[in-house]
């Protein structure tokens, strides 16, 4: 009987260790702050070289974490902008919401716009967005009303989710029935959608067909999330409270706690793109992971 239970514990520790291995980060470690001298951080996207950039909204900024951990201003009057991602050469995109608009900044930060309105009608104000292989972009369009705006009420009827092709001034819209749609995220083999449903707390998932359309409408997870991202073995990370992390099959997998009210959006970086980095309320935090981040 005592050497079945020492094979028995034996077993359950090898189980223990072997789910530790695959883990996607180190529970005993907390994330680690790296500033909180901003009024509201989000747009968190990474660059090739694995700089990471991010907004300060209310102060209308843009800023850069360097690799080698500097942390320096990237653009002033940066169009209010939230969501931001990288294209394939190097832009990076933006939802410009002073504006209600979809920016391209180059590295020497010439800006050009791509999207300006939807039928002669303002967007709600663009919030975050993805970019397929093809240059396509998804772009998510609830409505929060903002200080710096005018109007008071949207000029669409509905909260949707487009998608903008590559070199179109119009988008299509791919998903009307959400009742405040927010983070966004693609598969890297462009094959299925992430979209979180904020206001309904839920997360879908979507088949993407060749022509950009979306169908196939899944429900992922129970809970909705501001920004979102991939790891390279299709977790997916939402945000809010903290980061969750849930397994491809939508399995929770960890909780990532984040001292601060609110957790807008996180993304991977670093020279080996195997660091969390994290935007929360008016603070930035880093977490060394186990995996790495696929953009």
């Amino acid at each position: 009987m005592k050497k079945k239970i020492a094979i028995s514990l034996l077993l359950s520790a090898f189980a223990l260790g072997a789910f530790a291995q695959e883990a996607p980060y180190d529970t005993l470690t907390r994330p680690q702050l790296i500033s909180k001298q901003f009024s509201f951080t989000e747009g968190a996207s990474v660059d090739k070289k694995g700089n990471v950039f991010f907004t300060d909204q209310p102060n209308n900024k843009i800023w850069e974490y360097s690799v080698d951990g500097n942390l320096s201003l990237f653009l002033d009057n940066a169009g209010r902008s939230n969501g931001m991602y990288f294209d394939r050469k190097g832009n990076l995109v933006t939802c410009a919401d002073e504006h209600e608009q979809l920016w391209s900044i180059s590295p020497d930060k010439k800006i050009t716009v791509l999207l300006k309105d939807y039928q002669g009608h303002l967007m709600n104000g663009p919030n975050d967005i993805w970019i397929d292989k093809k240059g396509g972009i998804y772009m998510t369009d609830p409505y929060y009303q903002r200080p710096w705006w005018t109007r008071t009420k949207p000029d669409l009827d509905g909260q949707k989710v487009y998608y903008l092709p590559k070199g179109k001034q119009q988008p299509v819209i791919v998903d009307a029935d959400l009742k405040q749609p927010n983070g966004i995220v693609g598969t890297p083999d462009g094959k299925y959608l992430y979209v979180a449903d904020i206001r309904d707390n839920k997360t879908y998932k979507y088949l993407i067909n060749k022509n950009g359309t979306l169908s196939d409408r899944k429900l992922f997870v129970e809970q909705g999330s501001d920004g979102m991202t991939l790891d390279k073995k299709g977790n997916v990370y939402l945000t809010g409270n903290g980061v969750t992390i849930y397994s491809p099959e939508g399995k929770k997998i960890g909780h990532i706690p984040v001292p601060e009210p609110w957790t807008a959006n996180l993304c991977f970086g670093g020279v080996n793109k195997d660091v969390l980095f994290i935007t929360a309320s008016k603070a930035i935090y880093t977490l060394k992971m186990n995996v790495k981040g696929v953009e």
